[in-house]
């Protein structure tokens, strides 16, 4: 009984060290005698002690970050790239057999994939078209690693540093294009407020009463204001009777000259051109009663 009892309590010890517990996001990837057994969990598993052995594989989803990456573009910058890597763990027992460490080759696969996408765009392409390096990235990655067991999710780019020069460059660049769309939006307003005028001088051209309604609208909107100055317009029109008298009234081109010259002679003594001289006792006589 003493021996049975032994071998009872060491069967049980077995016993008791060959449980494991999977949780439920793992899942064991068991060995027998070196050859690969099964894969087991979750829950409560056995697994003979000191001839088999396991290895704990989570089946979550796992962020990997990609450090930054030296990148040449294709038009000649030189910029710094750093991403985010979503992967999960598909078959665990290819993670396990397949590669030794799935995590480390797969971050070193998303490095050098990352700086040979990112060198096959321009600088702008990177800045504009994440959405499309990131499927691009995301399906080289995932056709590599699919033999490992492993599915990539997701990969975005994170960050993207640009040298200081390049910086100032492109703050110049958006500049001048801002001040280009301010200019071209001016010369739009500019030309459909002259194609309103125009509109407005042909309706007011046929409708004569229009102006003066126009001008009426006008002091109406000054003296609104409360203004202890107000600026009265002149119509036109008031001054056409003027203007024809002055017209009337005005010398012959001929006439001020004339008149002139008889004016300066009268008063040097001399006669104006075209007038007979009296006789020349005449003369004397009149210088002597002078």
């Amino acid at each position: 009984m003493d021996a049975l009892a032994v071998v009872a309590i060491v069967a049980a010890l077995y016993t008791l060290s060959s449980l494991r517990i999977i949780k439920q996001y793992e899942r064991a990837v068991a060995f027998f005698l070196g050859r690969y057994w099964n894969t087991k969990g979750p829950g409560l598993v056995f697994l003979p002690s000191m001839i088999a052995h396991m290895h704990r594989v989570s089946l979550r989803i796992v962020a990997l970050d990609i450090p930054p990456q030296d990148v040449i573009t294709r038009d000649n910058i030189s910029l710094k790239v750093n991403a985010v890597l979503y992967m999960k763990v598909k078959d665990p027992a290819a993670a396990i057999i397949g590669i030794e460490n799935y995590l480390y080759a797969t971050s070193q696969l998303a490095q050098t994939t990352l700086r040979s996408v990112c060198g096959q765009h321009q600088l702008d392409e990177i800045l504009s078209e994440r959405e499309k390096i990131n499927e691009t990235l995301k399906a080289i990655i995932d056709a590599r690693t699919i033999e490992w067991g492993i599915e990539v999710s997701a990969v975005e780019v994170k960050d993207v540093d640009l040298p200081v020069e390049m910086k100032r460059a492109m703050a110049r660049q958006a500049e001048a294009e801002r001040e280009r769309r301010a200019k071209v939006i001016n010369a739009e307003g500019e030309l459909q407020a002259s194609e309103k005028l125009a509109m407005a001088a042909h309706v007011i051209g046929q409708e004569p009463a229009a102006i003066t309604l126009r001008f009426l609208q006008t002091v109406s909107e000054i003296a609104s204001e409360h203004n202890s100055t107000t600026f009265f317009p002149l119509p036109i029109d008031l001054l056409k009777p003027f203007l024809g008298a002055y017209r009337q009234s005005e010398p012959t081109p001929g006439a001020a000259p004339a008149l002139a010259s008889a004016v300066v002679q009268a008063a040097l003594g001399s006669p104006a051109p075209g007038t007979a001289l009296p006789p020349a006792g005449q003369r004397e006589g009149a210088e002597r009663r002078g």
